[in-house]
């Protein structure tokens, strides 16, 4: 359906745009500066929502496409489109962008110019990521999250917040130049950067294995995917509010998307043959995220183990290679990103008042700020899959596809479903229930932007939950034309694969045809 305006491009650079332009304004008008910040995002917000109506549910076929010459010399194209895959992700990138700006009104008191310009660069370089079909446009984009987000955690971040940014940094940067070298492989063979064509590739199976482990070293870093997953805890701890809820909203979703876009598609047969290593890392990833969760004493550190668990299941369901387990872990990624970046949003918002992220500071918090109490306790539900709540449709759909294809390793990533239910009950009734701690006892009630921020989640939360189909209906044709793709073997990989020995130990037996 035609919209009347570039959709893809208008959101993208409108937040681009909108940032260059506020570099105009003079430093000490903080309160123009916030206004026009959120009225930008609420812009690009508004300006996406064709994404949501205008969409055709019916096909695979990428939808709102803008093809340009850029580069013609390298026929290196300005091409975006969407399709059921990256269409959500767009939309959740364009409201994590306005949950940004509310949140940090009070929060951010230093540099709040710089703060409010890097939160819309990286609102545009995070649609652009999604909306890319031309690999170079995509790595682009991909680097230009890297320079606003190192900026956020760097200056506006806790004590540590030097070492957490140079981490982070460091981590993504080697996943990045490894990426880029499997990128310019990729053009050699394709003789374009058009993404789409190279997903009619038929790479040999050597050339695929490398590719395999030059994409994965980008994607699984960005995850996390155990054990390239230690950068993410200091990243979330040190980050300001802002900060953590755009890395657990966003930026860990763009390695899975990573994987849907690009390796599963176009090293098909490098992928299959990895499989079991793939799920054997993220049932680790799923247990060693939630017993380590039982250890912390940090909120914020807490919310961001959970997060290696929870994305734990993204990649089980991902690389369960059905249609249950692939529509699970996208909308997985979805519900990860409202229901996380709402616990980290709820951590700011006493953390503001206590300047502590420590849980033995706190103690009754529910007689104090009841209203707040009660989000977090939907929340913390919706977090541990309580049918109703979104959280439970993800796991259910990832589970349901793990099991029809590895059993053992649907099995054991059951457990963390009920870890993560401990830790995350034993969180709630150490902060909110108890006899209330003196430090917090005159705490000031939620401002009413406060609340706006948790009910806008809280409505996905529930929306999700009750009637799961109206975001699942996107995915359908989608998925189930990824899945075509990843079915074609060529007849080399076929002679590799079989030439392989039977994998041994915890990976062989995620791997073996028959589960248990």
């Amino acid at each position: 359906m035609e919209v009347g305006y570039p959709v893809l491009s208008v959101i993208i650079f409108v937040p681009i745009v909108g940032g260059a332009l506020m570099t105009l304004i003079p430093r000490y008008m903080e309160g123009l500066l916030k206004v026009v910040a959120l009225v930008i995002t609420l812009a690009t917000f508004v300006l996406s929502l064709p994404l949501f109506t205008h969409f055709d549910k019916s096909t695979h076929m990428m939808q709102f496409v803008e093809r340009k010459e850029w580069i013609s010399q390298f026929g290196i194209q300005y091409y975006v489109g969407v399709d059921g895959i990256s269409v959500l992700l767009i939309l959740l990138s364009a409201i994590t962008g306005i949950l940004c700006v509310l949140i940090s009104w009070n929060a951010i008191r230093e540099k709040v110019k710089e703060f409010y310009i890097a939160i819309l660069l990286i609102e545009g370089a995070m649609i652009g990521v999604f909306a890319s079909l031309d690999f170079f446009l995509f790595y682009i984009f991909w680097e230009a999250m890297l320079i606003p987000m190192y900026l956020i955690i760097g200056v506006w971040g806790g004590p540590r917040r030097v070492y957490a940014a140079i981490k982070f940094f460091l981590y993504t940067l080697i996943g990045s130049v490894l990426m880029l070298v499997g990128i310019i492989v990729l053009y050699k063979k394709a003789g374009t950067f058009n993404v789409l064509q190279m997903h009619d590739l038929h790479l040999p199976y050597r050339v695929q294995m490398w590719l395999f482990w030059a994409f994965l070293a980008a994607f699984a870093v960005k995850v996390p995917m155990w054990p390239v997953h230690t950068w993410l805890p200091d990243a979330h701890t040190e980050a300001p509010t802002a900060g953590s809820v755009i890395l657990a909203a966003i930026l860990i979703k763009m390695g899975a998307y990573g994987f849907l876009r690009f390796m599963l598609p176009i090293l098909p047969d490098a992928t299959k043959d990895m499989i079991p290593l793939l799920m054997g890392l993220s049932v680790v990833a799923i247990i060693y995220g939630a017993v380590v969760c039982l250890a912390q004493t940090d909120l914020k550190r807490l919310i961001a183990y959970s997060s290696v668990s929870h994305m734990g299941f993204v990649t089980l369901g991902i690389f369960a290679l059905n249609q249950q387990g692939l529509e699970g872990g996208i909308l997985q990624m979805i519900n990860h990103g409202i229901v996380t970046g709402a616990l980290f949003l709820c951590v700011g918002i006493v953390y503001e008042r206590t300047h502590s992220r420590q849980i033995a500071d706190y103690g009754g918090l529910a007689s104090v700020m009841p209203v707040y109490a009660g989000f977090f306790m939907l929340f913390t539900l919706a977090s541990i899959g309580l049918p109703g709540l979104n959280g439970f449709i993800g796991e259910f759909l990832i589970l349901l596809g793990a099991f029809k294809a590895k059993t053992l390793a649907a099995v054991l990533a059951a457990t963390g479903i009920i870890i993560g239910a401990a830790y995350m009950l034993w969180l709630y009734q150490r902060v909110f229930f108890n006899e209330v701690n003196e430090k917090i006892r005159n705490l000031e009630p939620m401002e009413f932007k406060e609340a706006i921020t948790l009910l806008i989640l809280a409505i996905f939360v529930l929306w999700i939950g009750v009637y799961p189909n109206t975001f699942l209906s996107f995915m359908h044709p989608s998925v189930s034309h990824l899945l075509e793709q990843i079915q074609r073997a060529t007849p080399e990989a076929a002679v590799a694969v079989n030439m392989t020995t039977e994998p041994q130990g915890i990976i062989g037996l995620l791997g073996s045809s028959g589960g248990l």
